[in-house]
């Protein structure tokens, strides 16, 4: 093999491994970036959670958090903060754009529900309400029969009876999209706690478990 086809050879070899580390780079920043995020929408300062969700979404456009068994893509986060800084516009570009990614982005659909009712359109956003319930309905009974760390979500069950309350109230005759928004909001925020209620709990029991069997931490 002569010296340039030897060169061709390493950077082929080389490209696609470059490749895959700056996509790990992306991919942790990213996530960083929505983490940081979370905390600022969670402790009620969504221009703070803006920034770092922009920030994110720069980096890293089509990317979903993941780090949970409940994932939300990078526009639903963003679209989350416009909402709750009751910028209503943005907030519908946003998820919009979310629920064009990802379809089953079941709060994306949710919030873009909801900023539809409050914006006026009552028919469509009671529409993406109710789909997005049955959707967080569904995710709820397969993480109850095929995952091993279910029992770490909701242990008291009031999300799925929100769910189904929503679910009962939406399908109504005259529904009250006042109180479903507020359930909406609600369900919103228990789920996005439950993220780090329930991996705490999982670390809890599992360092507990260890403890018990005499291993060390």
């Amino acid at each position: 093999m002569d010296i340039a086809n030897l060169k061709m050879q390493i950077v082929k070899g080389i490209l696609p491994f470059a490749l895959i580390v700056l996509s790990g780079c992306v991919s942790f920043q990213a996530g960083g970036e929505i983490q940081h995020g979370r905390v600022a929408l969670m402790f009620g300062d969504p221009n703070v959670a803006l920034a770092h969700f922009q920030r994110a979404a720069e980096i890293a456009p089509d990317y979903r958090y993941d780090f949970s068994i409940l994932s939300q893509g990078v526009w639903t986060y963003v679209g989350r903060a416009y909402y709750a800084g009751g910028k209503l516009p943005q907030a519908r570009q946003a998820l919009e754009r979310a629920v064009s990614r990802y379809g089953d982005d079941d709060l994306a659909r949710l919030y873009l529900g909801m900023v539809l009712s409050r914006d006026g359109d009552r028919p469509r956003g009671l529409k993406e309400i109710t789909v997005a319930l049955r959707g967080l309905e569904n995710w709820f009974n397969h993480l109850d029969r095929y995952h091993p760390d279910a029992h770490y979500w909701d242990p008291g069950k009031q999300m799925r009876a929100e769910i189904q309350k929503g679910l009962a109230m939406a399908s109504g005759k005259e529904p009250n999209l006042q109180e479903l928004i507020g359930r909406g909001e609600w369900l919103g925020k228990a789920l996005e706690e439950e993220i780090d209620l329930a991996e705490r709990q999982k670390r809890f029991e599992e360092t507990r478990d260890g403890d018990d069997d005499g291993n060390p931490n």
